[in-house]
C-alpha cells in the first residue's frame, strides 16, 4: 500500500489554468475549423488560451520567463475583448483601434521602472473595458447594428456577461489584497489560478455563441441624431420602413442586421432605430421578429412544418424562433398550432 500511494504520488497533475488552456484550445479549434469563423472573435479566444497556458507556467511550474510574461499577455485581454466587441457588434475594425495597445505598453514600462504599479495598472485595464462594454451594450439591441437581428437581445446579453467578467477578475485583486492583510498569502496562488481560469473559459466559451456573428458585410454608418420626441419625421420614416417590409420583405434574410436595413433605406441606424423605438415602443430587433413570427405563423396555417416555417421566415436556430414565437404570441410553437388548428 505505501509503494502504490508513492507511486501515486508521482503521477502527473495539471494545474487548474492549464485544465482551462486544453479547454479553451478546443474552443478555439472548433471555432477556426468546424464553425469557419475567424477575425477578433478568434483572436481572443486564442490570447485567453494562451494566457491559461503562461498562468499554469508561471504560478505552478516556476518559470521565470513565464512570469515576466504573464502581466503582459493578461494586459492584451481586455483591450482584446473591447475590439471583438467593437468589430463584431458595432462598426468595422479600423485603425481607431490602434490606441487600444497603449495599455499593454503601459504595462511593460511598468515592469522595467516600477514592478510595483502592475497590481494597480492591469486591474484598472480589466474594470475599465469591462464597464466600457456593460455601458455600451445598455440599450440593446439597438446599439449593436452589425448582430444579425434574428438573435434579438442575446448578443447584447452574451456581451454584457464578458464585460461582467473582466470586471470581476479585476476585483479578484482585491481578494489577494484581503489575503496578504489577514497573513494567508499562501492562498494567492489558488485566488489566480481560480479567478483567471473562470474568466477565460467564461469569455472562451461564450465567444462560440452563434448569437455573436454578423453578416460580415457592414459598412460604417453616418452619424447619429440627436434623441427626439415622436413627431411628423419619425411617422415618415415609419411609412418607408412599413412601405419596405410589405414590398420586399427583408425580414426573410436571415443575415439581416441593423445596418443593413440602415443602407435600404438611406437613414442613418440611430435614426432608424429611434424611429422605431418612439413609434412601436419595441426595439428594432422585436420589430423585425415580430415580422418574421407573424411570416412563420401564416406558414403554418398553410400547414408548413415548424422548421419549415422557421427558415422560410428568416430563422437559421430553433432556439432564436421559439423564443421569439413565445415572446410575440404568448406561445410556444406547437401549443399555437394547437390553438389554432381547427380555428
Amino acid at each position: 500500500m505505501a509503494s502504490r500511494n508513492y507511486e501515486n504520488s508521482l503521477m502527473p497533475s495539471l494545474p487548474i489554468p492549464m485544465i482551462s488552456a486544453l479547454v479553451l484550445s478546443f474552443f478555439l479549434i472548433r471555432l477556426w475549423v468546424v464553425d469557419r469563423r475567424h477575425g477578433p472573435l478568434v483572436v481572443l479566444l486564442a490570447m485567453c488560451a494562451a494566457q491559461g497556458l503562461i498562468i499554469s507556467l508561471a504560478q505552478h511550474y516556476g518559470l521565470s520567463l513565464a512570469r515576466m510574461a504573464q502581466p503582459v499577455t493578461a494586459s492584451f485581454i481586455p483591450p482584446m475583448a473591447w475590439v471583438a466587441f467593437q468589430s463584431t457588434a458595432v462598426r468595422r475594425m479600423s485603425w481607431h483601434e490602434v490606441p487600444h495597445l497603449a495599455g499593454p505598453l503601459v504595462v511593460v514600462v511598468a515592469m522595467v521602472v516600477n514592478p510595483q504599479t502592475l497590481d494597480a495598472i492591469i486591474p484598472f485595464l480589466f474594470l475599465s473595458y469591462g464597464f466600457a462594454i456593460i455601458w455600451q451594450c445598455r440599450k440593446g439591441a439597438d446599439a449593436l447594428p452589425r448582430m444579425r437581428m434574428e438573435a434579438g437581445d442575446m448578443p447584447g446579453l452574451i456581451w454584457q456577461v464578458i464585460g461582467w467578467a473582466l470586471v470581476c477578475s479585476a476585483l479578484s485583486d482585491g481578494l489577494i489584497v484581503l489575503a496578504q492583510i489577514f497573513g494567508a498569502a499562501h492562498l494567492q496562488p489558488w485566488i489566480i489560478s481560480i479567478s483567471a481560469s473562470t474568466t477565460l473559459i467564461i469569455i472562451g466559451a461564450l465567444t462560440l455563441s452563434g448569437a455573436l456573428e454578423n453578416s460580415g458585410d457592414e459598412r460604417d454608418e453616418a452619424a447619429p441624431a440627436a434623441p427626439r420626441a415622436v413627431d411628423a419625421l419619425d411617422a415618415q420614416i415609419m411609412a418607408q420602413l412599413e412601405a419596405m417590409m410589405v414590398q420586399s420583405r427583408p425580414y426573410l434574410n436571415p443575415d439581416l442586421t441593423m445596418s443593413q436595413l440602415s443602407r435600404r433605406l438611406r437613414i442613418p441606424v440611430k435614426q432608424l432605430s429611434g424611429a422605431i423605438n418612439r413609434v412601436t415602443g419595441e426595439n428594432a430587433s422585436r420589430y423585425i421578429n415580430a415580422a418574421r413570427i407573424a411570416a412563420a405563423q401564416s406558414a403554418l396555417l398553410e400547414g408548413e412544418s415548424v422548421t419549415s416555417a422557421m427558415l422560410g421566415a428568416g430563422f437559421n436556430t430553433k432556439s432564436n424562433f421559439n423564443r421569439e414565437f413565445l415572446r410575440v404570441s404568448g406561445d410556444s410553437p406547437s401549443d399555437w398550432i394547437a390553438k389554432h388548428k381547427g380555428a
